[in-house]
């Protein structure tokens, strides 16, 4: 006899994810199903629900209980198929959930005693031919995309000459041809192929164009150093070179043609006649070379029957796609091997974090070679979005211009602007001043009372608080949001609407590369535009987990993605530690990497036999509560900075330098910072300052010494700083800002320490002596 065990499908939570999709879920205890039967005479089968699901302590991820009999049919006849959908459920804390606009699916008879499902997705229409569980290999999306979105404008890229705007089926064939004219020069499956430029449509042809072949592109930016770029293409292997333009490689060419194996070069934007190679004995091409070779040769195919099509799928999707080297803010680069499968994995999943949608206007600054920005690019062309390429220089204007619907940026991006807005308000009149100060103020209060109320306020307690007090915090944070509703509402009208017209951003700000600084998240919560953080490494493809828009928890660094696990483990002994303990943290997931290239020491060092993934962050989950200001956060992550970072002092105690820099950063005096105090007895700090604000707060500062700024600096940073676990001694103040090309700065944009403290190691020693 067969059944139909609906349950089954829910076992295990990651194909419960899968088939869903919805955010994990992974707190959800209780599911209820609407079944849709046309059962006949004879038939057999029964419906099951799950029992309730395990609370997540030390895990992020977890698997749904036994079964429970909840109605039985008999019959004797063969099981016919139905369909289903999820209709609502409740999560583990209390708050009834929706699935509303969720596909159905179709269950096929399953053996009792096997106990497993073949479940065979219904696509909705209007879907494109090639659906996502059927993508091998990256460049896959670009058929889906081309088919699905067409005539869509995909890219904008109003910067180069000439300016580009590409639809989706012109971005498809820009593609397709590079990755043939690639073939014609001869570029095989599983060759190394150095892509060293920035942003552009033609940097997103030929970085998809590579891969298209089967070859692996190894990429990064064209403002690193010669000898950085040379290390890398030698210990990649790489055999020939695509370059951004002109002027860079005229950089680069002495090095490399001395030092280096080019089979060819090929130069994206610019004329080869002004290049710089003399005496190179390799062939040259542009970018329209390329393209109209690989026409040529399309043309010749599409009249044959070798199409190219067994080329492009013997690509696997356990191939490597790309080497990417970590910049890193310590040591050496290293190679890290990304697989189609980890690329993928960002691609099907990030939908439940970013809900893009067909016409959303995305904002693109950061270097498209970066983890990060690249498989946010790769997951919203899968969406029919439009993305505009732009950079630092014209991001102010560009936000107005385009009034994005997202904006993909760092951490130090939104600081940037959130000191934009303070500077206006502070050059407005004493009256306008005192007026968007008094009610941004009184939003704070307001957003705060609205999270306690709403149970979305972190706590490290692993012991819920008393249903009475409970209920007593409730009462007062709903009465005094209530009192403070108008005057928030008022501030909406008055002073927010202005700010949003001049960013954008309309529907959320993606946060990556590193934690918000809290006030900078209070300040655009309580102002009206959503941030959405998330987290991960170059070397988990990268995101891990994010902040939903339903849990958009300030601090923390929100629910793991589909399929991934957290653990915190203690540094010392390794042992898991339960929630709220603060640890090292470790995540298991099909995002993580093949490896490092050529450096099996370094990767065993961080990737264990069973797949975990040692970050090198610290970090927490959060403790669930049924009850409290913190019963909507359990299971959340929380991230308190790199392990490496720590500072050990002489007395033997341990301090996060990030709290500290974070809370010195909300000083309109302080530009930069770096806390530093390594064996030292007390803490000291590198301070970049704003000499345009000091002179404002003291006219006489300019004409001073260094000292009365010196002076001025650390009032402000006693200040700020005056609530964090350590005080800050001694103070460095330095004039050169810390930045890319100087070698202080990752591309995006965190602060190498290690580069900084060797760089002023001389007056470090005189700052401590």
């Amino acid at each position: 006899m067969s059944h139909i065990a609906a349950s089954y499908l829910f076992r295990d939570l990651s194909l419960f994810c899968l088939f869903s999709e919805v955010p994990p879920v992974f707190s959800c205890r209780y599911l209820q199903m609407q079944l849709h039967l046309k059962p006949k005479p004879n038939h057999s089968f029964f419906i099951a629900s799950s029992s309730s699901l395990p609370r997540a302590s030390t895990m992020a991820s977890t698997s749904l209980g036994p079964p429970t009999l909840i109605s039985h049919c008999s019959s004797s006849r063969k099981v016919p198929k139905f369909r289903f959908r999820l209709v609502s459920g409740h999560d583990g804390f209390g708050r009834r959930v929706r699935f509303p606009s969720l596909r159905r699916f179709r269950i096929h008879c399953v053996s009792k005693e096997k106990e497993v499902c073949i479940l065979e997705s219904s696509s909705p229409s209007g879907d494109a031919a090639l659906r996502s569980n059927e993508w091998k290999a990256v460049p896959d999306i670009w058929r889906s995309s081309a088919e699905k979105y067409g005539d869509k404008v995909a890219l904008i890229d109003p910067y180069h000459d000439p300016p580009l705007k590409l639809t989706y089926k012109q971005l498809e064939q820009e593609i397709l041809d590079f990755a043939e004219g690639l073939r014609v020069v001869g570029v095989k499956a599983d060759e190394k192929i150095a892509l060293f430029a920035d942003n552009s449509c033609r940097w997103l042809v030929s970085d998809q164009g590579i891969m298209a072949t089967g070859a692996v592109n190894v990429v990064r930016g064209s403002r690193s150093s010669v000898e950085e770029l040379l290390q890398i293409y030698r210990h990649s292997e790489s055999v020939a070179l695509v370059v951004d333009n002109l002027e860079f490689f005229n950089r680069i060419a002495d090095t490399f043609t001395s030092k280096a194996s080019l089979r060819f070069l090929i130069l994206l934007w610019g004329e080869k006649s002004s290049l710089a190679t003399q005496g190179m004995q390799i062939p040259v091409y542009t970018y329209t070379e390329i393209q109209n070779l690989g026409q040529e040769r399309r043309a010749k195919l599409s009249g044959s029957n070798d199409t190219r099509k067994s080329v492009y799928d013997s690509i696997n999707s356990d191939d490597t796609a790309a080497i990417m080297y970590t910049s890193g803010t310590t040591g050496n680069p290293k190679g890290v091997m990304l697989t189609h499968r980890n690329l993928l994995h960002q691609i099907k999943h990030l939908s439940a974090y970013v809900p893009a949608q067909a016409g959303d206007r995305f904002l693109s600054m950061l270097p498209s070679w970066h983890a990060y920005e690249r498989a946010c690019e790769y997951f919203i062309f899968t969406c029919g979005v439009e993305q505009m390429y732009t950079s630092i220089r014209f991001l102010k204007d560009d936000l107005k211009r385009y009034q994005p619907h997202y904006l993909i940026s760092v951490p130090l991006v939104y600081e940037t602007l959130y000191s934009g807005i303070q500077k206006q308000i502070s050059t407005s009149s004493a009256a306008r001043k005192f007026l968007a100060l008094t009610l941004i103020k009184i939003s704070l209060v307001y957003m705060e009372m609205k999270r306690i109320y709403e149970g979305m306020c972190l706590t490290k307690e692993q012991k819920p608080p008393m249903y009475i007090v409970s209920l007593v915090d409730y009462l007062r944070a709903r009465v005094v949001a209530a009192l403070l509703w108008p005057l928030h509402m008022l501030a909406k009208s008055l002073i927010y609407k202005k700010i949003h017209s001049s960013i954008g951003i309309s529907k959320a700000g993606i946060s990556g590369g590193g934690s918000l600084p809290i006030h900078i998240d209070k300040f655009f919560e309580a102002i009206g535009v959503i941030l959405q953080n998330g987290y991960g490494l170059t070397e988990t493809s990268p995101v891990v987990c994010a902040r939903t828009l339903s849990c958009n928890v300030l601090g923390s660094a929100g629910h793991p993605m589909h399929g991934t696990e957290f653990k915190i483990v203690d540094p010392e002994t390794n042992n898991v530690l339960p929630p709220g303990s603060k640890g090292i943290v470790k995540v298991r997931g099909p995002q993580i990497m093949k490896g490092y290239y050529k450096n099996p020491s370094t990767t065993k060092q961080v990737l264990n036999e069973s797949g975990w993934f040692n970050t090198g962050d610290t970090g927490w989950i959060a403790p669930h509560h049924s009850t409290g200001r913190s019963r909507r956060c359990g299971g959340l992550i929380v991230l308190e900075g790199r392990a490496k970072d720590t500072i050990v002092l002489s007395t033997g105690e341990n301090v996060e330098p990030l709290e500290i820099e974070e809370a010195a950063m909300r000083s309109r005096l302080i530009e930069q910072i770096v806390v530093i105090g390594q064996d030292q007895r007390r803490l000291g700090a590198i301070i970049i300052p704003n000499k345009e604000e000091a002179e404002k707060v003291d006219p006489e500062t300019s004409k001073q010494s260094k000292e009365k700024l010196k002076s001025l600096v650390y009032q402000e940073l006693r200040k700020w700083t005056s609530e964090c676990s350590f005080q800050v001694g001694p103070v460095l103040i330095v004039e050169e800002p810390f930045t890319i090309d100087n070698g202080l700065m990752t591309p995006t944009m965190k602060i190498r320490r290690d580069k900084v403290v060797a760089k002023y190691k001389d007056e470090i020693n005189q700052l401590y002596n």
